[in-house]
């Protein structure tokens, strides 16, 4: 027991190490985790009781991955409102119907090029097309730009494509966990999932003036361990339909995000989110052995390149659609180019179901990639444009219209 607690206290120095290097490097810290995690591991060496090789531990921290997984998810819901979406109107579907279509297709595209069987495509196209909305809205306060007229169009996105997420992993759990093999079976299973997502969903505004009563307690302690079993609880219940936990807690986090005591909720469940939402990456990048990517590196580096292209044409034309200016149509495809804690949740979908090994090196290698790159991309998007419209002369076009 003593080496185990020992242990763990060497994986939270290593990711306070990490959070350190981010922020000297003003960087975003996930792809730090990950780096962290995949450097020890079985490969790594030791010291007497000082053992980077997490043999005990493993266990216990791929657990409070999973934790970190439903506190990251529990927390987007918080931050989401279908109302927020409904009142964003028509160009926010628009754009998101635009940007959603482009990346599936080109991850569709690229994983059938790639000679992947069926539900392997499937998992890469999922895995290329979702957005990292922790390191975009980290990015959106750092570069200040909260204020910036793209800025409503790519919060948009993001919420759209925490919809899509909802019914595709929803879908590829009815493919990959339920055991359906026939189409009907997995219509079916598919059904019964989003039947789920709708019921609790409806269910979850009717009942909000009781979830404000319950919820009105004093006590701090007695207010977690109620928010904290609403949330275990459904979670819990939706793995045992097949349906994806990670989705039962984004459920959870939607229906309390309609009572009166979301901010309280926020607040309390922050620190937990990012504790245990570090040792997500950490445990991601720990199952991943640097010695074995090599045969992942130049499918990563591909998607990667795919990846940046897609978004900067969906962000060109999601724009152009909400009558956005083509220097802030092109600071939306870089924004949303980072990929992360989606991904990899749907490269663990992969692993749950037993398909090919390499998805797990490549979404390592290509939220890897972009977690660095999205950010720089971001950061350098005056210059991006710049470059771009002395190619495509956006503004003369602007100015003949």
């Amino acid at each position: 027991m003593e080496i185990l607690v020992f242990e763990i206290g060497i994986a939270i120095a290593l990711l306070a190490f990490a959070g350190f290097v981010s922020n000297k490097l003003r960087s975003s810290i996930v792809p730090f985790y990950i780096i962290v995690g995949m450097l020890v591991g079985p490969h790594a060496p030791h010291f007497g009781i000082l053992d980077l090789r997490f043999i005990q531990s493993a266990d216990i921290i791929e657990f409070m991955g999973r934790i970190g997984v439903l506190f990251l998810l529990f927390y987007l819901g918080l931050e989401f409102s279908v109302g927020r979406l409904i009142k964003a109107g028509r160009s926010i579907v628009i754009g998101g119907t635009i940007y959603l279509a482009i990346n599936f297709t080109l991850g569709l595209a690229y994983a059938i090029a790639a000679g992947f069987p069926a539900k392997e495509v499937m998992v890469m196209a999922g895995i290329t097309t979702i957005s990292s909305s922790a390191i975009v809205a980290k990015v959106l306060v750092d570069l200040k730009r909260t204020a910036n007229p793209e800025t409503e169009m790519i919060l948009g996105i993001i919420m759209f494509e925490d919809i899509f997420l909802a019914i595709y992993i929803s879908i590829l759990s009815g493919l990959l966990l339920s055991g359906a093999t026939s189409i009907l079976g997995v219509i079916g299973s598919a059904a019964i999932s989003l039947f789920y997502i709708l019921g609790m969903l409806l269910i979850g505004r009717k009942i909000t003036p009781f979830l404000n009563k319950f919820l009105a307690v004093q006590s701090n302690e007695l207010f977690i361990l109620l928010v904290f079993s609403s949330l275990f609880l459904i979670a819990g219940f939706s793995e045992t339909i097949h349906v994806a936990e990670a989705i039962g807690a984004l459920l959870a986090g939607l229906i309390l995000a309609e009572t009166e005591h979301m901010k309280r909720i926020e607040h309390m469940i922050l620190p937990f989110r990012d504790f245990f939402g570090a040792l997500f990456f950490f445990s991601f990048g720990l199952s991943i052995d640097p010695f074995n990517l090599g045969g992942a590196v130049w499918l990563a580096v591909g998607a990667v390149i795919i990846t940046i292209l897609g978004n900067l044409i969906a962000g060109l034309l999601a724009g152009k659609s909400a009558g956005l200016s083509s220097k802030a149509s092109t600071n939306i495809g870089l924004t949303i180019v980072s990929r992360g804690e989606f991904s990899i949740i749907t490269a663990n979908l992969g692993k749950a179901g037993g398909l090919l090994p390499i998805l797990q090196p490549f979404a390592a290698l290509y939220v890897l990639l972009l977690a660095i790159l999205g950010p720089l991309l971001t950061k350098e998007s005056k210059t991006i444009y710049t470059w771009l419209n002395k190619i495509f002369k956006f503004d003369n076009k602007r100015l003949a219209k």
